[in-house]
């Protein structure tokens, strides 16, 4: 079975997840959901998705992190009774969608681990998302670094490569020195996760420096190709649109450097 989904952003609370407003009533042997999602990625390509719905309302819980609960939701029988999804036309092309919920109903036996403790299983999944996420982004700027290398050892201005000019050479090169080194953090954190010890400031490190290092190799290619960066045929401004993504998702920089001056080095909560 497919399950590449998970159903957590709303579009009024964003990465303020304890917010969220969709909620999951028992009744009796069901749950019925409502609620609204946004930018919930693969659906039309998943048999099952997890949910993260609100079990108990916040004003009712000691730790607005308590009352949040995790569901498999069926989306070959979901779609249509209860479930809308609307994909959503974006920058990069990726598959992504808004959901609605009107009432649907999910059998209580779907419900995962514990009610009201589903935050805590959605923080451990998303140290593995963020761990993939820089692995991607790995992949990414390598792909650059080897694409701007070849261009410019192929490219001749001036009657000479235009690789033999610094200003050309040393932003690829420098570009390759910090994929590696983004690459060194993302092992680091995947080893952590598979013993099952804490890594969840090391799954954002290797994150931020894999989304920053793709981006810095991005647009180091971006300026070896030069105008025919822009044609379609070379494939860097797609790469280029892509890569851009993991600035922002599935966790923005800026929220990364807050977590890391709070919860490493100790300062005050920034927001």
């Amino acid at each position: 079975m497919r399950m590449p989904c998970c159903v957590v952003t709303e579009p009024s609370t964003g990465t303020d997840t304890t917010k969220l407003k969709t909620t999951a009533v028992r009744k009796g042997d069901r749950y019925i959901v409502n609620g609204q999602k946004v930018w919930i990625s693969r659906v039309l390509y998943s048999d099952l998705m997890l949910l993260l719905a609100r079990t108990t309302p916040v004003e009712q819980v000691t730790r607005k992190a308590d009352g949040l609960s995790v569901f498999i939701v069926d989306l070959r029988t979901a779609v249509g009774k209860g479930l809308t999804v609307k994909p959503i036309r974006n920058m990069v092309n990726h598959q992504t969608n808004e959901l609605f919920f009107d009432n649907l109903e999910v059998p209580a036996e779907n419900l995962i681990g514990e009610e009201g403790k589903g935050f805590r299983y959605i923080l451990d999944g998303m140290n593995a998302e963020r761990i993939l996420i820089s692995a991607e982004c790995i992949g990414d700027g390598m792909w650059f670094v080897e694409k701007a290398s070849a261009y410019a050892n192929e490219r001749n201005v001036f009657d000479r490569p235009i690789g033999q000019n610094q200003g050309i050479q040393f932003p690829i090169a420098k570009s390759y020195i910090n994929v590696r080194g983004a690459d060194l953090m993302r092992f680091h954190a995947a080893n952590l996760f598979d013993a099952g010890r804490p890594c969840g400031a090391e799954a954002n490190m290797a994150k931020y420096l894999g989304a920053e290092a793709s981006w810095e190799a991005a647009n180091a290619c971006l300026q070896t190709f030069g105008g025919f960066g822009y044609a379609c045929e070379y494939d860097v401004e797609r790469k280029f649109r892509e890569t851009r993504l993991y600035q922002t998702a599935p966790i923005s920089t800026n929220l990364v450097l807050s977590y890391v001056g709070e919860h490493v080095l100790g300062m005050p909560r920034s927001f």
